[in-house]
């Protein structure tokens, strides 16, 4: 039983996470270099979020202090990084895609935005698999056993809810992501507003698991935001309906 339990978890918590690497981020050597960048990013926040916790001692008690410094941490070096990719991107570009360069403006510039968004998206990706690593490797290393998860009492929704919001935060930084760089590119400062509320709000909410054991509502109103900042990230990365519509059709998708 506590093996079924280990393997279900951690494919609910990383499956799409691996689906998204082998599909969206391993064909391009870049795009990996990118993505662990990020990874490395992410651990330097919480390396100073570590720090900050430890130093201040009359508050080491508290989980939301530490919690809510490492989420502004965490966004301070998301924007530290859109910062040093934006300075690299044209050395980024000319590696990446030596083919594409033209004297024709508007395809210059459609590919350089198409660039960036890719950017964006890996990076984020490379937060949300590192966070998600650091908030369920423990979690999914007790729960092969010996004992069953709940067996001395504790909720037995702890760790399927505990796997489900770990997918959701790595889905969840991958669109962060998305939005925060445009915010940043363009100077739309309600997204960057966005990205920083709803980490916050998001990452409170999981405090409830622990304290109230509020599985349902917390798994509902976090896959809402979830939804909500998808959608929002496809069409600032350029989506459409009709371009959703032809990626979900079994008849091209091996064209994606």
């Amino acid at each position: 039983m506590t093996v079924m339990q280990f393997f279900g978890a951690m494919f609910i918590a990383y499956g799409p996470a691996v689906a998204m690497f082998l599909f969206t981020v391993v064909s391009e050597p870049l795009r990996i270099i990118v993505m662990i960048a990020g990874m490395f990013f992410w651990l330097i926040a919480l390396l100073i979020s570590s720090i900050w916790w430890a130093a201040v001692v009359p508050l080491k008690d508290e989980l939301a202090f530490g919690l809510v410094f490492s989420i502004f941490f965490q966004e301070a070096f998301r924007y530290l990084y859109f910062r040093i990719l934006r300075k690299a991107e044209d050395g980024l570009q000319q590696f990446s895609e030596p083919s594409n360069r033209t004297n024709n403006g508007s395809q210059t510039s459609a590919t350089s935005q198409k660039s960036q968004h890719m950017y964006a998206y890996v990076s984020g990706f490379g937060f949300g698999v590192m966070s998600g690593l650091f908030s369920f490797s423990n979690i999914l290393a007790d729960s092969k056993g010996p004992g069953t998860v709940g067996l001395t009492g504790g909720p037995h929704q702890f760790l399927i809810t505990s796997a489900f919001m770990t997918m959701a935060f790595i889905l969840l930084h991958t669109f962060w992501n998305v939005i925060f760089f445009w915010g940043c590119e363009n100077r739309k400062y309600l997204a960057i507003v966005y990205v920083l509320a709803t980490h916050l709000g998001v990452s409170l909410m999981s405090l409830l698991l622990s304290t109230h054991h509020l599985y349902g509502l917390v798994l509902a109103v976090v896959y809402v935001v979830l939804a909500v900042t998808g959608v929002m990230a496809f069409f600032i990365a350029g989506g459409s309906l009709k371009s959703l519509t032809t990626s979900i059709s079994f008849s091209n998708a091996y064209k994606i």
